[in-house]
């Protein structure tokens, strides 16, 4: 069985505008001095929960898109969203130590990977059933 035919380039964009929409957020988030005020401030002597949530939910998106996009498999691109959010984590972690009241720190970048990676392994589950169940149908 042939795989279908790669997306045009618009269509190749818009596969990928969730990922880039949740790279701003995320970006946006860390450029402030407080970004999310409502939480209890016993909550923030251990973010690392936040930290694995917000970057699992990255990976997914990122997984889906490139999944749509590269045609490599689910595998491989879970394993790209994994690097790039790793790779994106890091970078957050340098611009978060020139922003007031925040800091870098390797454990949280840790907590960005090891989310990154369950959100990647949720995508591949996901990609993975919905061909099963497509390939039922067809």
């Amino acid at each position: 069985m042939t795989p279908p035919p790669a997306p045009r380039p618009a269509r190749r964009l818009a596969w990928l505008l969730p990922a880039l929409g949740y790279a701003a957020i995320i970006f946006w988030l860390s450029s402030q001095p407080n970004p999310l005020p409502f939480m209890p401030k016993a909550f923030w002597t251990s973010d690392k929960l936040l930290h694995a949530v917000e970057y699992a939910g990255f990976a997914l998106v990122v997984t889906w898109g490139l999944d749509h996009v590269a045609r490599t498999g689910p595998k491989t691109a879970a394993l790209l969203a994994v690097v790039v959010g790793a790779f994106y984590g890091l970078t957050d972690e340098i611009h978060q130590s020139f922003v007031p009241n925040r800091s870098a720190d390797v454990r949280d970048w840790v907590a960005d990977v090891a989310g990154a990676s369950l959100g990647a392994l949720l995508a591949v589950a996901f990609l993975r059933h919905r061909r099963a169940r497509a390939s039922i149908r067809a």
